[in-house]
């Protein structure tokens, strides 16, 4: 199995998928994670298998999606902290299905809405879906912005902040505008969005990245 680290740096966006079933085993494996994620987050993330439909519209056709039938519905109670959470816990099922030897995409709006496919409790909302699946091909990397556009490292920043950059330079963001800005104050580190489309999903993909790449135990989050 893949360190997380080599899952970071392996995982790449995927759009067309093989038709194959997902593995009894794997599924189950996903679910218990999904059943981790939900239990520490509060959120009310589903796996959706054998599901056709909501990859099958001119949206999807639109985003190049193919050979999709499963994915992962991010649903949680609406709130003012709902798409960073989505954010952080979905990059956690991402590179956790990387390592299990599957392909996975971010997607805001390429699908259609199969409500049969979910559950909604009162007062959530669908923020939005993650496919995945055994894909056609791994992806390609995406270009970077320069880490002095991303964050405020100089000549004394400790080699923990910039391993926690590099890793937070290989997060996936929304058509790859990297609109975050992180920072450090002795040992507390600010993460902030910028104004683009879903950059609050992005900055919960980015700072998971970022706990990877500089250790949880190194600094605190502002």
């Amino acid at each position: 199995m893949l360190t997380i680290q080599d899952a970071m740096t392996n995982r790449h966006s995927v759009r067309s998928y093989e038709n194959k079933e997902l593995p009894q085993n794997l599924k189950e494996q996903l679910l218990e994670r999904i059943n981790q994620c939900n239990s520490e987050s509060g959120l009310h993330i589903q796996l959706v298998s054998n599901e056709p439909k909501a990859f099958d519209g001119m949206m999807a056709h639109y985003g190049k999606f193919s050979g999709v039938t499963n994915y992962i519905a991010l649903i949680g109670k609406k709130g003012p902290d709902l798409e960073e959470k989505c954010g952080y816990y979905g990059e956690d099922l991402v590179l956790f299905l990387q390592q299990l030897g599957l392909n996975t995409c971010w997607v805001a709006m390429s699908f259609s809405r199969i409500k049969s496919a979910y559950v909604i409790e009162p007062g959530e909302k669908l923020c939005l879906v993650i496919s995945l699946g055994y894909g056609l091909t791994t992806g390609v990397p995406h270009q970077s912005k320069p880490m002095e556009a991303l964050s405020d490292v100089n000549s004394r920043t400790p080699d923990w902040f910039i391993s926690g950059m590099k890793a937070a330079m290989l997060a996936p963001t929304a058509i790859n505008q990297q609109k975050f800005k992180i920072s450090l104050t002795d040992k507390v580190v600010s993460a902030k969005a910028g104004r683009a489309f879903y950059s609050k999903v992005d900055l919960g993909i980015v700072k998971y990245h970022f706990e990877i790449g500089a250790g949880k135990d190194n600094f605190k989050w502002k």
